[in-house]
């Protein structure tokens, strides 16, 4: 019998600690391990490879996937995804791993309706927005390479006045905008679940600045397409130089904290266990309250995740 692991969708600090997981703890249980290079375009083009010791030593510390990972279009044609089957059968793979988000647990429940595959996905993408978990591999990386970065761009704005809008990751989920706002001490905070509502804002602010005030910190979520308007309104209502930093994909990468490497560690051994165990499976992990379960791959990909009420509130405690 023989288990395999693939990423696919975008990367996620993290993931490369689950990879060495999956192997180390396959080999401990008499499970061979494959290792699918470039996500779902190399399971269509065969690219499978038998992973040893040595293939995943020396990786746990390390950002990014070392199988690396592709977004696939093809995938989405039937005849392709027959011969990923094919590639797989060849190899007597009987279950797969799967490192992604939501795009990839889509192409996994078409996947598994149409063909004999046994799968469970590991929630893995800094936004944090896949439903039925409250966490997702990476996220802590990626809130600590933002927190750094917000760290330092505070350092120049009460340096010379002025106030930043920082545009952070997430799609069309603020979770990283107000997480990051949360623990920056930001002023402002955008995100798509909420209203901006400048007038409020404005009037507490300009009271401020006449106190004494003399920068500002926004956190702008990149899903609200709100970033170029918060830049006008605060240097024509509030009379600040204001500057845009756009931190992008250096989100993604950085070594895997503390926090991200135990979750990859839990999140392996809780999808092999299942795999192991059951021929039906086709489940995605989740994180709920301390504890790990397992949801149908329908529902994950079916429902929207929303953000708890909790952080929706937040915002409205900034000072």
């Amino acid at each position: 019998m023989a288990f395999a692991i693939i990423c696919s969708g975008g990367d996620a600090p993290g993931m490369n600690p689950a990879i060495k997981k999956f192997v180390d703890y396959n080999y401990k249980l008499g499970i061979e391990s494959y290792l699918i290079y470039d996500g779902l375009e190399g399971l269509i083009d065969n690219k499978i490879k038998k992973a040893t010791h040595k293939d995943v030593a020396g990786i746990l510390h390390m950002g990014g996937t070392i199988i690396r990972s592709s977004r696939s279009k093809r995938f989405f044609e039937h005849k392709y995804r027959v011969q990923a089957f094919q590639n797989l059968q060849a190899l007597d793979i009987k279950g797969l791993v799967v490192l992604g988000g939501d795009g990839s647990f889509r192409a996994m429940d078409i996947f598994s309706s149409e063909f004999d595959v046994n799968f469970v996905g590991i929630p893995s993408t800094i936004d944090n927005d896949i439903y039925g978990t409250e966490y997702c591999l990476g996220v802590d990386t990626a809130l600590n390479v933002i927190r750094d970065a917000l760290d330092k761009i505070r350092d120049t704005a009460s340096s010379f006045s002025r106030a930043f809008i920082v545009e952070v990751m997430g799609r069309d989920c603020g979770y990283l905008a107000v997480v990051s706002a949360m623990i920056s001490g930001a002023e402002i905070c955008v995100i798509p679940e909420v209203e901006f509502k400048s007038e409020n804002i404005e009037a507490r602010l300009q009271q401020e600045i006449k106190n004494g005030r003399n920068y500002i910190l926004a956190i702008v979520s990149e899903g609200s397409k709100k970033t170029s308007e918060i830049h006008d309104w605060i240097q024509d209502k509030l009379g600040l130089e204001t500057r845009v930093s756009i931190l992008g994909h250096i989100q993604r990468g950085g070594n895997p904290t503390v926090y991200d490497r135990m979750m990859a560690f839990d999140y392996a051994i809780n999808a092999i266990d299942y795999l192991n165990s059951h021929n039906d499976s086709n489940k995605v992990v989740v994180y709920q309250r301390g504890e790990f379960s397992f949801m149908e791959i329908e529902e994950v990909v079916s429902s929207k995740y929303t953000l708890p009420e909790r952080y929706l509130k937040a915002i409205n405690y900034l000072d």
